[in-house]
């Protein structure tokens, strides 16, 4: 057996000690060289540079109390959950939409940038004041709390803190959803389109199976419009031009681009029917109107009466009609009333 002296095993208790300590450091990062918490001075600057800020969205929000949450790039809810959000409650802002930045909320692990007033309407100071007399109290102006339909807000989310940035690369961060650096509506809309549809755009052609929005960006608003009828498809008719030019005839079922014809200054003609881009599939918006019948609607015959039946549009049998039975008629009195 080996043995050292005192000092000799004090140095080498001192190596074991530094050897592990340089392993630990090599294991987990200096905290030293870990991005600094929000400084009061960056925190100044942030709100005061993006308050008030013009932009141009980049994604649809939907309406409603909930805005989208940004976090290592990526939007959420996003997909099938937006789409059927978008479905239920609409659109606030879409793609293209110029917008404002109103308020800057920084909390613990995240910045709010509350867009067109936010989703919820603010109360001014008069709103808060009541008068009051024999029945009670009453506000002197109105109060509103009631959401903002066009008012949103998207949450830029970190781990743990908010780190100190510029404000240049929190605008980086945001360029899911917004655009600060686009001069236009059209800029910044070319850049959540497909590629073929921005040339299209750029070039103001207009391609079977753009939406409505693309082609008001691609031609603008048409300058005469007619609403025509098909067998049962109701569609629009819109005009871009008058002779001795081009003239192009765009048709419209629903919000879709079917059909586009033109007639050109020779007398020739071309027509395109076949979809030329195809878009993904948007979520159906329930009209006003519309109002789902029971499959079990109630009835005024009797167990085991049979009832006429008529097709629906589509061919197939649809529910019985139900036909009230017929008046009586008492000709020695009073009409009876009918049911």
């Amino acid at each position: 057996m080996k043995l050292y002296s005192v000092p000799v095993l004090v140095a080498l208790l001192c190596t074991c000690v530094t050897a592990g300590a340089s392993d630990q450091k090599s294991s987990n990062p200096d905290q030293s060289s870990e991005i600094p918490h929000l400084s009061k001075q960056t925190r100044i600057d942030l709100i005061r540079g993006l308050s008030d800020e013009l932009i141009y969205i980049r994604t649809a929000f939907p309406m409603g109390k909930v805005g989208l949450t940004l976090k290592d790039g990526v939007v959420s809810p996003n997909g099938e959950d937006l789409q059927r959000m978008m479905a239920l409650w609409g659109p606030a802002v879409k793609p293209g939409d110029e917008a404002r930045i109103t308020n800057v909320v920084i909390k613990a692990d995240r910045i709010r940038f509350e867009i067109n007033g936010g989703p919820v309407k603010k109360q001014k100071w008069y709103q808060h004041i009541q008068v009051g007399g024999g029945m009670g109290t009453s506000p002197v102006a109105p109060s509103d709390q009631n959401a903002n339909p066009r008012g949103t807000y998207a949450d830029l989310v970190f781990d743990h803190y908010v780190p100190d940035l510029t404000p240049q690369k929190f605008k980086d961060l945001l360029r899911p959803v917004f655009d600060f650096d686009a001069k236009s509506a059209v800029e910044a809309y070319l850049d959540t389109v497909p590629p073929k549809v921005k040339e299209a755009i750029q070039n103001h052609q207009v391609l079977v199976g753009m939406n409505r929005e693309m082609l008001i960006y691609a031609k603008g608003r048409p300058p005469k419009k007619i609403r025509e009828k098909d067998g049962e498809t109701e569609y629009e008719e819109w005009i871009y031009g008058e002779p001795p030019q081009d003239v192009d005839f765009v048709r419209l079922v629903g919000d879709d681009v079917v059909r586009v014809e033109t007639m050109k200054v020779d007398g020739s003609k071309t027509l395109r029917t076949e979809k030329e881009v195809i878009l993904a599939p948007q979520p159906s918006v329930a009209k006003a109107g519309d109002q789902q019948k029971p499959a079990n609607a109630p009835s005024l015959r009797r167990p085991g009466e049979a009832g006429p039946e008529r097709p629906t549009p589509s061919g197939s049998q649809g529910p019985p009609i139900i036909q009230p039975p017929p008046p009586v008629q008492n000709p020695s009195g009073p009409p009876n009333f009918s049911i």
